[in-house]
């Protein structure tokens, strides 16, 4: 499948170092939520919104995840081939803070830290409650990240004048969105908020376009 390059991004204000035990994690469980503003185009209510195909896609970005006192910045890259996903951070020097990977048809997710530990679990859910002590609904993020609800729940959406998602609710997680420009189907930028933590994603590439 197509793959995107890495790329890094510096951090601002007071954000953890990267390399740290309080960076890594916050920015593992930032990605695995596998990150800003709102559409000035005038807002259609709907009641439902199709939910797109689940179909392989690579993206490369960068985020800034905060919750609480903890910041963090990085970039980060994404590949998406169902069923499997694979992350990779890195810091501003490009060196790599996090790698992350899942397959869901044999129900097997791990991730590996800068400072060498090592987890797995049998779903995102139960890796980023050990990992990071809270509880990420992950599986959505490769529907939300595509301008889409995740098919089968629950949904609260607004849309565009172009028939857009301006916002979603869904699986306790708000995310509003922004496109490149007016012809553009796939969002530029996120901002997800879920329950304290709140994660900003600016789209650099994808992979296929």
């Amino acid at each position: 499948m197509p793959c995107c390059s890495k790329r890094s991004a510096g951090s601002r204000g007071n954000a953890a170092v990267l390399g740290g035990r309080s960076g890594a994690p916050l920015i593992a469980a930032a990605l695995a939520l596998v990150l800003a503003g709102c559409g000035t185009a005038p807002l259609v209510p709907t009641q439902t919104f199709p939910s797109r195909p689940d179909e392989p896609f690579g993206i490369e970005g960068r985020l800034s995840a905060r919750r609480a006192n903890d910041a963090v910045s990085a970039s980060f890259v994404w590949n998406h081939a169902p069923p499997k996903d694979e992350f990779v951070v890195s810091n501003p020097l490009g060196a790599t803070v996090a790698e992350m990977s899942g397959d869901s048809s044999t129900g097997r997710v791990e991730v590996r830290a800068a400072d060498g530990r090592t987890d797995t679990a049998s779903n995102w859910s139960a890796l980023t409650e050990r990992f990071v002590g809270f509880t990420l609904p992950v599986e959505g993020l490769a529907f939300w990240a595509q301008g889409s609800p995740r098919p089968g729940g629950a949904q609260t959406v607004e849309v565009d004048a172009a028939g857009r998602l301006h916002m979603l609710r869904q699986d306790g997680c708000e995310i509003a969105y922004t496109y490149g420009d007016n012809a553009s189907p796939l969002p530029s930028q996120l901002r997800l908020t879920c329950n304290d933590l709140e994660l900003r994603i600016v789209v650099d590439k994808r992979a296929p376009e």
